[in-house]
């Protein structure tokens, strides 16, 4: 005898919806990873752009930095360039199909949750996934193009040279963006902590100052410059969306 009701799913009713949800999204991330794969150029494009002289943020800044910045880049590995180009396809495949992503989770989980709570969540996924690609955004645009142009124009002795290597770069790159998207996603986990009682704004304000100490640690972690230009760069958009924080909690 089945121990369910009627119209409600068994153990394996759940089990299959959830092989069939994550079927579906690894059949979306491939799409986006084959297709992202296949228009090398064009990714290649926007992934190198950060370490040419005439990228946007170098005009911007030209009155206070004037890049030297290497030119190309070598590849020591026999393997290595194609191995980069499927690296990059995937990120970029799982970062192109995120929104998809986060729909069909989100589907997945609707029937379990009550009407607020399908709104709530709603609104987490929402900004969680915008400030995601802001956090991307502000690293791609400004963070990672002002530690790449100290770090690779860095030298400890005029004996000492750097070349670049393809790989050292784009992993780089792709940690930077994907290390400023989670720390972007500060107020969203500051709200969902706060509707369960574990943080309040009173809470908060009482450790901004333990809170600024980890937000300069850890932009000292993704930004490994001794420059308090680029540490500040970093530092304060995490702060004001520490602030921001405190607001929404309250």
């Amino acid at each position: 005898m089945s121990s369910t009701t009627p119209g409600e799913k068994s153990f394996w009713d759940h089990l299959d919806d959830l092989r069939a949800l994550i079927l579906r999204i690894l059949v979306v991330m491939a799409v986006a990873a084959v297709a992202s794969f296949c228009l090398k150029d064009a990714i290649f494009g926007i992934v190198l752009a950060p370490s040419r002289p005439d990228f946007i943020i170098y005009q911007l800044f030209s009155g206070l930095i004037s890049p030297n910045l290497p030119d190309g880049f070598v590849n020591t590995s026999l393997t290595g360039q194609v191995m980069t180009h499927f690296k990059v396809a995937i990120s970029t495949g799982i970062i192109v199909s995120a929104p998809v992503i986060i729909v069909l989770v989100a589907h997945y989980l609707a029937p379990a949750l009550y009407a607020h709570e399908r709104r709530a969540l709603s609104k987490a996924l929402t900004w969680g996934s915008i400030l995601f690609y802001l956090g991307i955004s502000v690293s791609y645009f400004l963070i990672f193009p002002l530690a790449y142009q100290f770090l690779a124009t860095y030298e400890v002795s005029d004996m000492v040279h750097n070349m670049l290597t393809l790989s050292s770069y784009v992993d780089n790159l792709l940690l930077m963006c994907l290390l400023m998207g989670v720390l972007f996603e500060l107020p969203v986990v500051a709200v969902l902590l706060g509707r369960v009682g574990l943080i309040s704004s009173g809470l908060m304000r009482k450790y901004r100052r333990h809170a600024i100490l980890v937000i300069v640690t850890a932009a000292a972690i993704i930004t490994p410059t001794t420059d308090i230009f680029t540490l500040s760069i970093v530092s304060l958009p995490v702060f004001l969306l520490y602030e921001v924080s405190i607001h929404l909690v309250k």
